[in-house]
């Protein structure tokens, strides 16, 4: 079973991602940490993409392809694998569909988390993150037992400038620019399937079982 998984930031499809993993024991693949693993590697893969990334620029989609092929060749996905955060463009969408194709592969199944960007602003604008331990709160969600303050070692939470509400909104423009394309994109190809992502967690997990089967 492959998947991708596709959803604006805050989401929640990160989440959702692993816990399908656990569920249907597929390994979850990030780019992020396709690059991490090849660069601490040593690998000739590896060595290309941190040349890039020293000088402050983005790996070429071709290394990327490769990168992430690569890394789906490796035996703990002979039975599927979710890939998370990958691709993000119409062109690397058609690029790794080209690459599979050309391996007689193709995608099972292109779930999409949806959430209306005004919870998302919501939902992150409300995070609160602790500098001690690095542990994440939520005010409406998961607040901690005194307000501002860590429940696990006790230092003062600050809300992220990721997480800013106009952060937020400008992460969610350059998503619908650039990312959001590719809901139509895989609905070409019949494999997308959308479930509500402002559900609860579980539910949102349920609705996913029930297109992946149990």
């Amino acid at each position: 079973m492959k998947i991708i998984m596709l959803g604006a930031p805050g989401a929640g499809k990160g989440t959702q991602a692993e816990m399908i993993m656990e569920k249907y024991d597929l390994p979850h693949i990030s780019t992020g940490d396709i690059f991490r693993a090849n660069i601490k590697a040593g690998t000739e893969l590896g060595v290309k993409a941190k040349a890039y990334i020293d000088k402050g620029q983005l790996v070429p989609d071709s290394l990327t392809i490769d990168l992430v092929m690569d890394r789906i060749s490796q035996p703990d996905c002979n039975g599927g694998y979710i890939l998370d955060g990958f691709p993000r463009t119409i062109p690397q969408a058609e690029s790794l569909s080209a690459a599979l194709r050309s391996r007689g592969d193709s995608l099972d199944y292109a779930i999409n988390v949806h959430v209306p960007d005004e919870k998302i602003v919501t939902r992150m604008s409300g995070r609160r993150a602790c500098p001690g331990c690095g542990h994440t709160y939520h005010v409406v969600y998961a607040a901690p037992h005194e307000e501002g303050i860590c429940d696990k070692c006790g230092s003062a939470l600050y809300l992220r400038d990721d997480d800013a509400p106009e952060t937020v909104k400008k992460r969610l423009a350059v998503y619908h620019n650039q990312t959001q394309p590719l809901i139509e994109y895989y609905c070409g190809k019949k494999i997308l399937r959308t479930v509500d992502g402002t559900k609860d967690l579980e539910e949102v997990f349920q609705d996913i079982t029930n297109i992946l089967g149990a």
